[in-house]
């Protein structure tokens, strides 16, 4: 047997990880290049815009808010050139995962598919929570009626002074854990179904965000931009360029969807040629958008109105254009469904990967023989995305997605430049521009600069998380790894 340390950092052979794919546990390959843009659009834009947009505006950036965003996508343009490589080179399941197994070994992709797990995890239970502010509010608006507060909130809240969780009165968030278990159930019945469901829904938002943009931009008023970049006022992140650095990181999670479009490569007809084009195009697009909608915003209302969770339907409430407000309030709710409908879809699919590999017990790849998707790990995620989505409060569950994606995103990068020196000459149907090392090198360190940004205690949660999976990891993924037990 090998010695330890051999064993942990042992790579996996990117040809017996596209064998491995075509083996017993093959889904159904139904996706097109359209279907994948679809998929990255759907995950990208959702609460970025329509919840956490004003929060970063009135805490951190004010009308900065915009170069904020243009900051978050640069970082992520970078990682989605290095995942494009990527994903084209190793076009199965399991992303960034698997991209880390075949260059960094072993013990790096347990660490990163833990991370992966929290990533889609946490970030579904998040848009949840946005999609049960949305839904009250048109509720409201169309019957009059409210429905009770103790079943909208967050049962915890984080206590600053005391640095914990407090008990805050309420009962689980219904509408949040309904959404969730909705989701769930047309995940399990297909790929191709919820692929379908998802373009329709895209459609509806950019039109309805189109429709935002065409009615407000006439109603800016310039002396909302000024001062562009309000003054520090003491404090990390609050305000000044600190405050653009922590906005962008505040904001970053919104860029995950693009991660979720590679964890769908085995149901694609085309992974080698589609799924860089699926990843480059959508988050193109969804950065355009990100910023003229920040744009307009903060031009219609002052910066300091839109610490709420509905931030649009405060910039409409300005127009004196009414009607809009619902018609934003549908589409909000339509964009927020879809990137829950992407992110419970990938999840899933990184528990596969990692059980193929031995590091998860066998039933987490478990694939419907009819439906062909992995329905055990589907349910068992969209249950534990339902009971933190109806416990924890919206800050918390943002802060940890982001920084859990910035991680992700670190090293796929590092595993490019890895990968070019290991496999010089391997083929590879993308490939980054510029050389092989710049882009890598910039997205790397960009994404560390924003990690050095993020909110302590979110660091430490996502050390806490860490340390879970590294003990799980000890216990079970080390004994029962096929990779160690080939090499025995």
């Amino acid at each position: 047997m090998p010695p330890m340390k051999s064993a942990l950092f042992a790579t996996k052979p990117i040809a017996q990880l596209l064998a491995d794919a075509d083996g017993s546990h093959a889904m159904k390959r139904s996706l097109g290049m359209m279907d994948l843009v679809a998929l990255g659009i759907g995950g990208i834009i959702g609460s970025g815009i329509f919840v956490i947009t004003g929060e970063a505006a009135a805490a951190h950036a004010g009308p900065a808010i915009i170069v904020s965003f243009l900051v978050a996508g640069l970082v992520a343009a970078l990682a989605a050139l290095c995942y494009s490589e990527m994903a084209a080179m190793i076009p199965i399941s399991g992303s960034a995962y698997t991209y880390t197994y075949a260059t960094m070994g072993e013990l790096i992709a347990w660490i990163i598919g833990w991370d992966l797990i929290l990533e889609y995890l946490v970030g579904a239970a998040t848009v949840s929570v946005g999609w049960s502010g949305y839904v009250t509010t048109f509720f409201g608006q169309i019957t009059g009626l409210s429905l009770p507060h103790e079943w909208i909130g967050a049962p915890v809240a984080w206590d600053a002074g005391k640095g914990a969780l407090v008990w805050s009165g309420n009962y689980p968030n219904l509408p949040a854990v309904a959404i969730t278990l909705f989701v769930t159930g047309v995940l399990i019945l297909g790929v191709r179904e919820s692929a379908r469901l998802n373009v329709g829904i895209v459609f509806v938002k950019i039109a309805v965000l189109l429709a935002f943009i065409a009615a407000a931009a006439p109603f800016i008023r310039p002396e909302h931009w000024q001062p562009f970049v309000p003054p520090n006022d003491g404090g990390f992140g609050h305000f000044g360029y600190s405050g653009i650095f922590q906005g962008a990181t505040v904001v970053f999670f919104a860029y995950i969807g693009f991660d979720a479009v590679s964890t769908a490569a085995q149901e694609c007809r085309e992974p080698q040629r589609d799924l860089p084009l699926g990843i480059l195009i959508s988050l193109a697009v969804s950065t355009v958008f990100y910023i003229a909608v920040a744009a307009v915003l903060t031009g219609v209302v002052s910066y300091k109105t839109l610490g709420v969770p509905n931030p649009i339907d405060v910039g409409i409430a300005a127009t004196g254009f009414h009607w809009l407000q619902v018609v934003v309030d549908i589409g909000a709710i339509a964009g927020l469904t879809s990137v829950m409908l992407v992110l419970l879809l990938g999840q899933p699919r990184i528990f596969l990967a990692m059980a193929k590999d031995g590091l998860l017990p066998p039933w987490a790849a478990r694939v419907h023989p009819r439906l062909g998707t992995p329905y055990v790990t589907t349910l068992i995620t969209g249950v534990a995305c339902a009971v933190m989505g109806g416990v924890l409060p919206i800050g918390i569950l943002s802060d940890l997605t982001s920084i859990g994606t910035l991680f992700a995103f670190f090293l796929v990068c590092l595993g490019v430049m890895v990968l070019r020196r290991r496999l010089p000459d391997a083929e590879r149907p993308f490939r980054l521009p510029f050389g092989a090392y710049l882009i890598p090198l910039l997205g790397a360190g960009s994404a560390a600069a924003l990690m050095s940004a993020a909110n302590p205690a979110s660091l430490v949660r996502l050390f806490v998380w860490m340390a879970i999976g590294m003990a799980i990891y000890g216990l079970y993924g080390r004994r029962h790894s096929k990779l160690r037990n080939r090499s025995d």
